[in-house]
C-alpha cells in the first residue's frame, strides 16, 4: 500500500509518498515560504541526481498542493506514473478540539467538525482543509485519514490543561489547553529513547519543536504531562507571526487604543506579531539571523527574546517533572539553527546541560550534540511526523 502524507504548516508543506510494505520513502519534498516572497518547492526521490526545484509564487496552500501532486506524478521526477497508484492519503490536522482524541477516517462529518475548530487554529485548520479539498478533487475515490496534533497531549492531567478561569467555561465551550505538534513530540521522544538506549518509561524528556510555529513539551515516561501551546497554537513561544505568551490585559487595552474588534485582534496576534511583527523584516528566522549578523540591533534583540523564552520553558518543565534526562531539538529552526541551539544551551549548565560545539555544527542529522559528561543529554532529531501519520493511516484504512 502506498500512502501520500501531507503535512501542512502555517507557511510550509512537507510531503512524502511512502510504500508501507517496508516503510520506504518513494519521494518527498518541502514547500517553503507559502504566502511569503520567495516561495519554493524542493522535491527529491531515490535515484534523482539532484533535487527538483520549482520557484514560483504560491499565495496559499492550494497552490502548493497542486505543485506537490504535479511533482509526484511527473514523468521525470515523480515516483508513480498515475495517481491511481496512491492507495490512501494521510493528513496532518492541527486541531480536533475534544472531538478527536485519536486519528480518524475523513468523512463529511469529520470535515464539518474540523471547520468548527477553525476558530481554535485559524492558521492551520484552513490549510488542512485545503489539502483535503485539493486531494479529493484529484483522488475522489482514495480514502483519507486525519491525524490530529492534539492527540498526544491527551495524557495531560487536569492540573496542566485547565486555565485559571471559571470551570463552567471548560464544560460549556471546551476552553482548556490542548497542545499541538503532538505527532512530532511523540516521534522525537521515542526516537530519543532509542538513540540513548533507554526505556522511554524511565526518561524525563523536554522536546523542543522549533519552527515557524513552535512548541515545547514535557514528556515523562513517554507521556505528555505539559506543553507550551494551549487552547490554540497561539500560546507559548514567540513564533514566526504569532505572539506567544503575553499579558492578557494587553488585549482589551489594544482594542480600545487601536479600535480593534475581535477579528482585528485575532489577526494582529496570529498573523502580524512574532518575530515578523517585532522586527518588521520577515517571519523566517533565517532572515532575522541574517539581519542580526549585519548589525540590526532589533533583529538581535528579537532572537535573544526568543532564546530566553525557550530556556524558560525548559527550566520550568525540568522543575515540573522533578528532573530532566534529555532535551531534543527538532523542526526547521531546531534542526538547522546551529547558532540558535547554541544560544539556548548557554547558561543552562546549572541543569546539567553541556553543549559540544563541534557536534552541534550540523544541520538536519540525528546526533547527540551534548558533551559526554553532560548530565542532561541534548539531541538533534529531525522529526518524522509523516511516518507516524502514514502508520495511523494504514491502520485505519485496513
Amino acid at each position: 500500500m502506498k500512502v501520500l502524507v501531507l503535512n501542512c504548516g502555517s507557511s510550509s508543506l512537507k510531503y512524502q509518498l511512502i510504500d508501507m510494505e517496508n516503510e520506504s520513502v518513494l519521494c518527498k519534498g518541502l514547500v517553503e515560504r507559502i504566502g511569503i516572497e520567495g516561495s519554493v518547492l524542493k522535491h527529491e526521490k531515490e535515484g534523482l541526481a539532484e533535487k527538483y526545484v520549482v520557484e514560483q509564487p504560491m499565495k496559499d496552500h492550494k497552490d502548493a498542493i497542486k505543485l506537490v501532486l504535479d511533482a509526484v506524478v511527473d514523468e521525470k521526477v515523480g515516483a508513480v506514473k498515475d495517481m491511481k497508484e496512491i492507495d490512501a492519503v494521510g493528513h496532518r490536522v492541527v486541531h480536533g478540539g475534544e472531538k478527536f482524541a485519536c486519528s480518524a477516517v475523513i468523512t463529511p462529518e469529520v470535515e464539518e467538525a474540523l471547520k468548527e475548530c477553525i476558530d481554535l487554529a485559524p492558521l492551520h485548520n484552513p490549510a488542512n482543509l485545503m489539502g483535503i479539498d485539493a486531494c479529493r478533487a484529484i483522488l475522489p475515490d482514495v480514502p483519507m485519514v486525519g491525524v490530529f496534533d492534539t492527540a498526544f497531549h491527551q495524557t495531560m492531567p487536569k492540573s496542566s490543561f485547565l486555565y485559571g478561569l471559571p470551570y463552567e467555561l471548560y464544560t460549556k465551550y471546551g476552553v482548556r489547553r490542548y497542545g499541538f505538534h503532538g505527532t512530532s513530540h511523540n516521534y522525537v521522544s521515542k526516537k530519543a529513547a532509542e538513540m540513548l538506549g533507554k526505556d522511554i518509561k524511565d526518561l524525563k524528556i523536554v522536546t523542543c519543536h522549533l519552527g515557524n510555529g513552535a512548541s515545547i513539551a514535557a514528556v515523562d515516561g513517554g507521556k505528555c504531562v505539559d506543553t507550551s501551546m494551549g487552547f490554540t497554537p497561539l500560546e507559548g513561544l514567540i513564533m514566526g507571526t504569532r505572539c506567544g505568551d503575553i499579558d492578557p490585559a494587553i488585549l482589551p487595552f489594544l482594542m480600545r487604543k487601536e479600535g480593534l474588534d475581535a477579528d482585528g485582534l485575532d489577526k494582529l496576534m496570529n498573523k502580524e506579531s512574532g518575530v515578523y511583527g517585532m522586527t518588521g523584516i520577515s517571519s523566517d528566522f533565517r532572515d532575522i539571523e541574517s539581519a542580526a549578523n549585519e548589525g540590526n540591533e532589533l533583529a538581535q534583540a528579537t532572537l535573544d527574546a526568543y532564546v530566553k523564552k525557550v530556556q524558560k520553558y525548559i527550566g520550568a518543565y525540568a522543575a515540573e517533572m522533578n528532573g530532566l534526562d534529555a532535551v531534543v531539538f527538532t523542526a526547521g529552526v531546531g534542526e538547522n539553527g546551529i547558532g540558535i541551539r547554541a544560544e539556548i544551551a548557554s547558561n543552562m549548565e546549572f541543569l546539567g546541560m553541556k553543549l559540544d560545539a563541534e557536534a552541534n555544527n550540523v544541520r538536519g542529522k540525528e546526533t547527540v550534540i551534548s558533551t559526554e559528561d553532560s548530565k542532561v543529554k541534548m539531541l538533534l532529531i529531525p522529526t518524522n511526523e509523516e511516518l507516524m501519520i502514514a502508520r495511523d493511516t494504514l491502520a485505519l484504512v485496513k
